[in-house]
């Protein structure tokens, strides 16, 4: 069953003020998630559920957050297809402030019960 990416609010801003060369890399690195997703590592604690991608551009190392569902999103969402799965891709940056970021982010859209 093929995954497809969905992105949320802070993954496509920061992707959407990089310049064209580097956008590339990044649909790259996440065709290549999606592709296989355990590709990255599993977080623990705060952030279970959570995998963290990590990849260099030039001499920058950058970090991808994302969740991949256990299950077929089936008729959750309307405008998603129930013969495929989506991979949520959250945040990318570099990794100052990544994780407090991306917790702070997961709070405020209820990923903490």
């Amino acid at each position: 069953m093929p995954y497809l990416p969905n992105y949320k609010k802070p993954f496509s801003a920061f992707v959407k003020k990089q310049h064209k060369p580097f956008q590339a890399v990044i649909e790259d690195e996440t065709l290549r998630v999606c592709a296989k997703p355990d590709i990255g590592e599993a977080k623990s604690s705060d952030l279970t559920g959570i995998y963290v991608h990590k990849f260099k551009h030039k001499t920058q190392e950058y970090l991808m957050a994302y969740h991949v569902p256990a299950q077929k999103m089936g008729n959750k969402a309307e405008h998603r297809s129930p013969d495929f799965l989506f991979i949520d891709f959250y945040k990318l940056g570099t990794h100052e402030n990544f994780y407090d970021d991306l917790k702070a982010y997961l709070r405020a859209n209820g990923w903490y019960k």
